[in-house]
């Protein structure tokens, strides 16, 4: 079961004081367990798609907007366009949180939509709609937004706000998007049974800091 799970692992390292060691590090473990993707902040995206060239199974993925969602669309749609000029296959934007709050439901969409577009079927867009933020009405909401904008998943969490993924978000989630969307679940998956719990949920990919130990049945202290 472990071996299935770690092939839709996103290997997570988005630290601000990450160093080239540690994405050397990252993408070597990535390759040893057979993970999804690294998942890393965009100033990497270069290194690590370089140090992945030869593990096309492995994809680049890195974050847009992140951690607050609180940069404009136009931004947004650039980082989407350097990300993947740098070697990004897979690309998680943040959604405006406040925007969703204040019901103003078209910026929102048009803000995923700016993002999807931005990556016009060149790299899978993950929306980050940070559940620990949102009332049930608005995750939601949020995932029905996603959905309209033309985004392959939904993710539940930054893993850098108050809370990260839970089991009931997830099913949330899962229910509100249907079957054929991708739903990530991400923040505090520290082990394999965490891991479990999210897939039985609906999630269908995983993101977390703590892959070699949920490859290997351990429990990580990490956060994300």
């Amino acid at each position: 079961m472990s071996n299935e799970i770690t092939k839709i692992i996103d290997h997570t390292l988005l630290k601000a004081n990450t160093t080239e060691e540690q994405i050397t590090v990252l993408a070597q473990e990535a390759k040893q367990y057979s993970f999804a993707s690294v998942c890393v902040n965009p100033t990497w995206v270069k290194k690590a798609a370089e140090l992945l060239k030869d593990a096309p199974e492995v994809k680049v993925c890195t974050v847009i907007g992140f951690p607050l969602g609180a940069t404009t669309s136009d931004v947004k749609a650039f980082e989407t366009i350097n990300a993947i000029e740098n070697g990004a296959d897979e690309v998680d934007m943040v959604i405006n949180i406040g925007a969703l709050k204040d019901k103003q439901y078209d910026l929102v969409e048009k803000d995923i939509k700016s993002v999807v577009e931005a990556a016009k079927g060149k790299a899978l867009v993950k929306v980050i709609i940070e559940t620990c933020l949102l009332t049930d009405e608005e995750k939601v909401k949020a995932c029905e937004l996603s959905k309209k904008a033309g985004a392959d998943f939904v993710k539940t969490s930054t893993g850098f706000s108050t809370g990260g993924a839970t089991v009931e978000d997830v099913a949330l989630m899962r229910k509100t998007v249907g079957p054929e969307m991708g739903v990530k679940a991400s923040g505090g998956v520290r082990g394999l049974e965490d891991a479990k719990a999210m897939i039985e949920a609906g999630a269908t990919r995983i993101g977390a800091s703590s892959g070699v130990s949920i490859a290997k049945g351990e429990v990580s202290t990490s956060n994300y």
